[in-house]
C-alpha cells in the first residue's frame, strides 16, 4: 500500500505549503479562464463521428452519429456571437486580464474574437486542437494532435502558446505535452491550491491546477447550480476562505468560465457581482496564467529538483 513505484503523488506539499510570495504580498491569487471552443467542437462539418453531446443547455444531450444537431449548434454560436463579447467588455472595463484556453480550430474560425483578445492582452493559451476526446485517440494520433494544435494556434493568433489544457485527456496527455516542449506549465489536474511541478525524463514541468467546482459548467449538470445566486455565492464562499487563509498561507482561486454559458445575461450577472466584490478587497492579485506561471518559474524553481517522477 506505500510502493514507491505508487504513480499517483497524493500527499503534495503537506503540512506546510510553500508560501507563493505572490506580488504585492497578495493574500490570494484569483485567476480567471475563459474557454473559447465554439467552432471546435464535435460536428460532422469538422470531421467528427457526430455532433456534440457536452457542456450545452441541451441538459442530456447524446451524440448524433453521422448526424447535425441544430439545437446545439445554435448554443456553441451563441458564445462566439454574442457571450464572449458579453465577458470581453466585462473583463476590459475592469481592466482584468483572464487567460484563454483557445482551441484552436475555433480560433481559427473566430478571427474577429481573436483580435479583440490580442486587443486587450489576454493571455491565450492552447485548449487542443479540437475541443474532443483524446482518451481514445492512440499515443502517435494525440502526438500529431497536440502538435498540429500548437501549428494552427500560432497561425490563428500570431504567437505560439506557452500554456495548455486539454481538459479530455488521456492516460498519455501530460507526457506528450511535455516532450512537445515550448509550454511554461499546463493545466490538466484539479489536485491543489497552488502550482506544483513534476518531472518527466529528468525534466521539470510547472502544472497549475485548474478547477471544475467553481466552474459555470455546473449551470447546466444536475448537481450544480440553479442559478446565478448560487453562482455568486459558491465563489464568494470560495474567495472568502482563501483570503482568510491567505494571511498566512497564501493561495490561488482559479475560475473557469465558457462564452456559451456564463455568457449569457442571467448567469453574467453574478459573474459581475463577484468581479466587483473581489475589487472592494486589498491584497488581491488578478494574474494571468501565463504571469503565474512566469512568478513560479522566477521564485520556485528550487521546489523542481525534489519533484516527482512520471511515467
Amino acid at each position: 500500500m506505500t510502493s514507491s513505484n505508487y504513480p499517483r503523488d497524493l500527499r503534495g506539499y503537506g503540512r506546510t505549503p510553500p508560501d507563493p510570495k505572490w506580488p504585492g504580498g497578495a493574500r490570494v491569487a484569483v485567476q480567471f479562464v475563459v474557454n473559447f471552443e465554439e467552432g471546435g467542437e464535435n460536428n460532422v462539418l469538422h470531421g467528427d463521428a457526430g455532433s456534440e453531446a457536452f457542456l450545452s443547455d441541451v441538459l442530456g444531450a447524446q451524440s448524433w452519429p453521422g448526424r447535425r444537431h441544430p439545437n446545439v449548434e445554435s448554443m456553441f454560436e451563441y458564445g462566439s456571437r454574442a457571450g464572449f463579447w458579453r465577458l470581453w467588455r466585462g473583463f476590459t472595463q475592469r481592466n482584468i486580464r483572464p487567460t484563454v484556453y483557445g482551441v484552436a480550430t475555433a480560433l481559427m474560425r473566430n478571427p474577429d474574437c481573436v483580435a479583440a483578445m490580442r486587443e486587450a492582452d489576454w493571455d491565450i493559451a492552447s485548449h487542443g486542437l479540437k475541443w474532443v476526446e483524446h482518451k481514445d485517440m492512440s499515443e502517435t494520433e494525440e502526438r500529431a494532435a497536440i502538435r498540429e494544435a500548437v501549428r494552427v494556434h500560432t497561425e490563428a493568433t500570431g504567437q505560439r502558446p506557452v500554456g495548455w489544457y486539454t481538459g479530455r485527456t488521456s492516460e498519455n496527455t501530460l507526457k506528450l505535452v511535455i516532450e512537445q516542449g515550448g509550454f511554461l506549465y499546463s493545466s490538466d489536474s484539479y489536485a491543489d491550491d497552488l502550482p506544483y511541478w513534476v518531472r518527466y525524463r529528468a525534466e521539470p514541468h510547472l502544472i497549475i491546477p485548474y478547477t471544475l467546482d467553481a466552474n459555470d459548467m455546473r449551470f447546466i449538470n444536475t448537481q450544480g447550480f440553479g442559478g446565478g445566486e448560487e453562482f455568486f455565492q459558491y465563489l464568494k464562499d470560495s474567495f472568502d476562505v482563501l483570503y482568510a487563509e491567505g494571511e498566512t498561507a497564501p493561495k490561488m482561486m482559479s475560475i473557469g468560465l465558457h462564452c456559451r454559458l456564463v455568457g449569457r445575461p442571467g448567469r453574467f450577472a453574478a459573474l459581475a457581482r463577484f468581479l466587483d466584490y473581489i475589487a472592494s478587497h486589498d491584497h488581491v492579485w488578478v494574474p494571468t496564467r501565463r504571469q503565474i506561471a512566469e512568478h513560479w518559474h522566477s521564485e520556485h524553481r528550487a521546489l523542481a529538483d525534489a519533484a516527482p517522477e512520471i511515467s
